[in-house]
């Protein structure tokens, strides 16, 4: 396995052990492709869910530009249940898990078809 397979498999045990979400692996890599390079990165990896700036940034480069959804209030509601599913007290909030779990919850797996 390389090193991506073994992120995705960090990913999917994050989504069953934190998230209680039993992750459609196909969806989870293709998502995780989708990140490029960043899920190398230790800073660019993760979602500082306790900063305002980097949660406008999920929601406008990802929620509104990969994703294609129009700007409301419920694109912030959403990014705010993922992290407190995956738990605020948890400090490494992986971009790609933060990431699926929006795909699932907007219907955008077509997006990664």
């Amino acid at each position: 396995m390389g090193k991506r397979d073994d992120l995705i498999a960090t990913y999917a045990d994050d989504l069953k052990n934190k998230c209680g979400i039993t992750p459609d692996m196909d969806l989870l890599t293709k998502v995780t492709i989708g990140c490029g390079p960043a899920i190398y990165n230790a800073d660019a990896s993760t979602v500082a869910g306790s900063q305002p700036s980097e949660l406008e940034t999920v929601k406008n480069n990802f929620l509104m530009g990969k994703l294609g959804l129009a700007d409301s209030p419920a694109l912030m509601e959403a990014i705010n249940e993922a992290i407190e599913v995956y738990g605020k007290s948890e400090r490494n909030k992986y971009r790609a898990v933060v990431y699926y779990m929006l795909v699932v919850k907007f219907g955008k797996e077509s997006v990664y078809g």
